[in-house]
């Protein structure tokens, strides 16, 4: 018996000292999950804090971007002056000799520059020195004339930035009460100034040329007005013809879809006396 018993205890001995070894792999094996997962996550937080303030400083460029643009723009006695280059430009125009005009719209952030290039792809993520931003730029589309003299729907385009800029503000206009408050765009091109009044708001898809720029004659155009009216979310008392001229805002729309979606404000151009 007293063999027995010690054969036992050395037994229970062994299987304690297999099992505390196990347990010493088990725990190691943890600790180095463990620190993977906390290295993992600390590179995610990184990466994202990285990217986040990455962001934050581009919103800040473009705002400051544009304070500095709208200095400039201000600070000069602009009147119109028929053929001539009116004096807000001169100074905009020195620093690049892309722009074309200037877009304001009331109860909004809307106040820019625009600008237009050979196609409608460079200041799609260019900033107005042409150097690579999120925000891009308030382009015209490069099938109009700046001096608008043959044009039924003058095309203007810009991006929803998250921190209100650019052409974010836009979706105020499906707000039906603001809609019908905020009824006046002012558009400045290098020889003329404008006021646009809102006339329609609709989300769509770019399967809708809404930004057909030249029309064979007044019937097509008609057609292209018979669309809007069809699409448009709200209606006013403005009365738009063929004989008229338009400005249509387009930015990104993610409702009817994340790539093809749009939402477009489109209002009737009038040319301001001198």
């Amino acid at each position: 018996m007293i063999y027995n018993w010690e054969l036992r205890a050395d037994y229970v001995r062994r299987v304690h000292s297999c099992m505390a070894r196990e347990k010493r792999k088990l725990t190691g094996w943890r600790k180095w999950v463990s620190r993977i997962i906390t290295i993992a996550s600390v590179t995610v937080f990184i990466y994202a804090a990285y990217n986040l303030s990455d962001v934050l400083i581009d919103y800040y460029k473009n705002r400051q971007l544009m304070n500095d643009m709208q200095a400039m723009f201000y600070a000069a006695d602009d009147e119109p002056t028929g053929d001539t280059v009116r004096p807000g430009f001169l100074p905009l125009l020195e620093q690049n000799e892309d722009v074309v005009g200037w877009i304001t719209i009331d109860g909004t952030q809307i106040d820019y520059p625009i600008v237009q290039a050979e196609d409608n792809f460079h200041y799609l993520t260019r900033n107005f020195y042409h150097e690579e931003s999120r925000a891009g730029s308030i382009y015209l589309d490069y099938r109009n004339d700046v001096h608008l003299n043959s044009e039924n729907n003058v095309v203007v385009y810009g991006h929803r930035m998250r921190d209100g800029s650019m052409f974010e503000n836009l979706t105020k206009y499906l707000d039906e009460d603001f809609f019908n408050a905020n009824r006046t765009i002012e558009f400045d091109t290098l020889y003329d100034s404008y006021e646009g009044e809102v006339f329609a708001v609709y989300q769509t898809l770019t399967t809708f040329n809404y930004i057909q720029t030249h029309f064979d004659d007044a019937n097509e155009f008609n057609g292209l007005l018979n669309n809007i009216y069809d699409t448009t979310l709200y209606t006013n008392d403005v009365e738009v013809t063929e004989d008229d001229k338009i400005i249509t805002l387009s930015t990104c729309d993610y409702k009817l879809d994340e790539n093809e979606g749009r939402l477009v404000l489109q209002a009737k151009l009038t040319k301001k006396q001198s």
